[in-house]
């Protein structure tokens, strides 16, 4: 049987993989744009000239880039028996949904999604190993 954890955010995946007793981890970095919106004001006089920010332009090229990664992680974990997501924030989640719209032979085999903090490999290691003992 072959068990598979994976802690995710927007910068980084740690995939863990149980299988006969023997643990792996493998780190898949996201490539995920980080951007600061600068906008506003150009002149601290009221009514000065305004900057238009294309809020929309970054957010689309976050969500391609977001699915890019997303699709990254099924290849990894396609042939897996079960499978647990967790981390921090929202990503877990929308890989989450991901999964459920467009990797259907995957979603039969998630036991959880939960909410987990920042961890270090072996916090994530642990966690995953614990997950899969009492479950």
């Amino acid at each position: 049987m072959k068990n598979t954890g994976i802690w995710l955010d927007k910068n980084k995946a740690h995939i863990v993989t149980i299988e006969n007793g023997v643990e792996t981890l493998h780190t898949i970095t996201s490539n995920v744009d980080h951007y600061r919106i600068h906008g506003g004001s150009g002149t601290r006089f009221k009514g000065g000239p305004q900057d238009v920010v294309q809020d929309s332009k970054y957010l689309d090229r976050e969500k391609q880039q977001l699915k890019k990664y997303f699709k990254s992680l099924a290849s990894e974990i396609k042939d897996t028996d079960a499978l647990v997501i967790f981390g921090p924030a929202e990503t877990n989640k929308k890989f989450n949904e991901e999964l459920h719209n467009n990797y259907k032979p995957l979603i039969t085999k998630i036991k959880a999604v939960k909410k987990a903090d920042s961890m270090t490999e072996n916090q994530v290691k642990a966690w995953v190993r614990d997950f899969f003992k009492s479950n």
